[in-house]
């Protein structure tokens, strides 16, 4: 299936000099949810914003749903939404009329039923009369998502869409996100909060100073770079480990009583060696007491990406 975003030798220098990004290739398939991770200042919003026609690349070629950004603009742009990070909007206008207007900018025909569900599936038909000023700031990020929604989009972009939102609402825009992605639709998100990527996305795609560092599959993703820490408590302190009694480095600490290591990747506790260690400790006569395993995160897994590429 041919990706519904192409992005090719893409790059960004601004007239300072600064180089935003640098040699971007990626593929976005379509009907899949993608997040983009990254830490401040690495090219996330710089590169939606080329995708979205807000930004003019230096070099490079974006295609998207078949469309090239540069050479087909108006048709490109229309099969994207955008919910930015800043709540811009005119404060002025009422709920209804400025979801409406937005879907006009694109020349689609009005369709009040289409922008009833919208405001619905949102929660904003309560206020739909309301000016927009009146709203809180939950209530004004969510005309943001029913804005880039009103032209039915086939890619949507979604900025730090949860950045200073409440809990309800953040529930709700994830209902809605794999409402969406159901209908056909592709999402691109980028998010402070990993554990929302950890959750949502199917593939994960880090970048940093401009470059995309990896992508991948969230599940090969964490089965190749995750970690297992394994701590087994013993029932009575050793005053030092047997050597040799395992294949990989074990920690024993101050008080003898607790015996860690790591183990790489997303395995089974049978596979990865604890059942033999802990037979040997048995024919040694070493009891123990408990077993704990605890499983990196995403936001591990980026955090090492990362400081790996300082």
């Amino acid at each position: 299936m041919d990706p519904i975003v192409a992005i090719s030798g893409l790059n960004k220098t601004y007239d300072s000099g600064f180089r935003a990004l640098k040699s971007i290739n990626l593929e976005i398939r379509r009907g899949e949810i993608f997040a983009l991770l990254g830490p401040n200042g690495a090219g996330k919003t710089t590169l939606i914003g080329v995708v979205c026609g807000l930004v003019r690349p230096t070099s490079g070629t974006v295609i998207a749903d078949g469309h090239d950004i540069a050479r087909d603009y108006r048709a490109a742009r229309a099969t994207i939404g955008l919910v930015p990070q800043e709540l811009a909007t005119d404060m002025f206008e009422k709920v209804f009329d400025t979801v409406s207007f937005s879907r006009g900018l694109f020349g689609k025909a009005p369709d009040p039923a289409h922008i009833e569900r919208v405001l619905r599936d949102l929660s904003l038909w309560e206020k739909k009369e309301s000016k927009i000023a009146a709203l809180s700031g939950g209530m004004k990020r969510r005309v943001l998502i029913a804005k880039a929604l009103a032209h039915e989009p086939r890619i949507l972009f979604l900025d730090e869409p949860t950045a200073g939102v409440d809990v309800e609402l953040r529930r709700d825009m994830w209902g809605m996100v794999r409402r969406l992605r159901e209908q056909g639709v592709t999402i691109i998100l980028t998010t402070h909060y990993i554990e929302e990527a950890e959750e949502m996305a199917d593939r994960i795609g880090v970048i940093d100073k401009g470059e995309i560092i990896l992508v991948e599959e969230k599940r090969e993703l964490m089965r190749k770079l995750g970690k297992t820490l394994v701590t087994i408590g013993l029932k009575q302190p050793l005053a030092a480990l047997p050597p040799d009694i395992f294949d990989r480095p074990l920690t024993l600490s101050d008080d003898g009583l607790t015996i860690t290591f790591t183990q790489a990747g997303e395995d089974d506790a049978e596979d990865s060696g604890v059942a033999d260690l802990l037979k040997r400790l048995a024919s040694m006569g070493i009891d123990f007491r408990t077993i704990n395993m605890s499983r990196s995160s995403l936001e591990d897994i980026f955090v090492d990406l990362v400081e790996k590429n300082a």
